[in-house]
């Protein structure tokens, strides 16, 4: 069914409990929601469509709010398939409904579809507005946030922002013991978070509008628990890449139990008696992106790593890679090493660390050999310190 977010606007959207990976790679213990919104107006409006795998439920929930009306307009913020993956079939139930998107968006209908829509498309850029009686729209280009053709939709009368997939989240909608930011965050730092500069750009544009909701094609409506502001103020720390809280990271890839995880647990047993916040991602056993969650929100981090084949292993290497591409800096690093008997790991994620902007690498650089010993304590120790003092 359907859910109203205000007398005249309704999400028709679909929860999708079952789905596992989002983009085949981000665990989603508690599945995803797909957003999509109609405005009820003199003439109604369908804000994007859903994936393709919950086609059929979605259109029952548009059949069900419509009571027998017809749609006059869509429009497609975002072509990515998890929204655009039902355009057909809506297209196909309603013949002589006008399609709206960017100048981008239509270029890359051929290269999802057969089927020619181009004839019914209508190009909209910046500043363009679509009246629809009572309701105003007025169109917000977004680029890179988090793809190229991408644009949000203002509505002014009931002071709704349409963001796309800014402000979305993993995750159904209505989970028990939810909270936005854990999962906005882990959804923010991996899937939109390379393109800090550009999410600033947005947030700048919508900083004079009026709003009392934000509308993104997945997660909640929002406000759901707390200030319109909070969102606001989460996102503007994360596109600046600035630390949210004060903490530590702790990130290790350890071969056996003996060495490196044991200098991990001791590391995370010297900080918490320090008073510190702790966020530990074992990466042999945990999701990758949970770590780069908290790396990027946390102030310092630690990296801890077994050295394999000359080289760094590969669970470590796959995570530095992902914080490589997803711009992490302003951050202090310290490094951890294991190596029975030519440690190479601290050479190879200090590679990675000095390619970071702004980020200080501590000293000293730590190596064990093989076992955590009584020795190698006063070294991680010394570490504490570096990040603390």
């Amino acid at each position: 069914m359907y859910e109203k977010v205000t007398e005249k606007i309704l999400n028709v959207g679909v929860n999708d409990p079952d789905i596992k990976l989002f983009e085949n790679q981000y665990e989603l213990p508690d599945g995803m929601a797909y957003n999509s919104y109609l405005i009820l107006d003199d003439e109604i409006c369908l804000m994007d469509s859903v994936d393709a795998d919950v086609t059929d439920e979605w259109l029952a929930n548009i059949d069900a709010a419509l009571e027998g009306k017809k749609i006059a307009h869509m429009v497609v913020q975002h072509m990515e398939p998890d929204h655009s993956g039902s355009l057909i079939a809506i297209t196909d139930k309603f013949p002589e409904m006008k399609l709206y998107m960017s100048a981008g968006a239509k270029n890359m209908l051929s290269q999802f579809f057969d089927k020619d829509l181009s004839g019914r498309v209508n190009i909209i850029k910046e500043g363009d507005t679509l009246s629809l009686g009572s309701h105003k729209l007025s169109f917000i280009a977004a680029p890179m946030v988090h793809w190229p053709e991408v644009m949000m939709t203002y509505e002014a009368e009931e002071k709704v922002l349409f963001s796309a997939d800014g402000f979305g989240k993993f995750g159904v909608r209505g989970a028990e013991a939810d909270d936005w930011a854990c999962e906005a965050r882990r959804y923010y730092f991996n899937i939109v978070g390379k393109y800090g500069m550009q999410v600033q750009n947005v947030l700048k544009k919508a900083a004079d509008l009026p709003l009392e909701h934000i509308c993104s094609l997945h997660g909640p409506v929002l406000p759901e628990n707390e200030e319109l502001s909070f969102y606001l103020d989460k996102y503007n720390t994360w596109s600046k890449y600035e630390p949210e809280d004060s903490g530590v990271a702790l990130i290790y890839a350890s071969i056996h139990d003996q060495g490196t995880k044991q200098a991990a647990l001791k590391l995370k047993e010297l900080l918490e008696a320090r008073g510190v916040k702790v966020g530990v991602t074992n990466l042999t056993e945990d999701d990758l992106h949970e770590g780069v969650e908290d790396a990027f929100r946390y102030d310092r981090m630690i990296l801890c790593a077994s050295s394999y084949d000359a080289d760094l292993f590969p669970p470590m290497t796959k995570f530095l890679n992902v914080l490589k591409i997803k711009a992490y800096q302003k951050r202090k690093v310290a490094l951890v090493e294991n190596g029975s008997w030519a440690p190479s790991a601290a050479r190879v994620m200090k590679t990675y660390v000095e390619g970071f902007k702004d980020v200080t690498l501590a000293d000293p650089v730590v190596t064990i050999k093989s076992t955590l010993k009584d020795a190698d304590i006063e070294k991680l120790e010394a570490i504490v310190n570096a990040l603390c003092d």
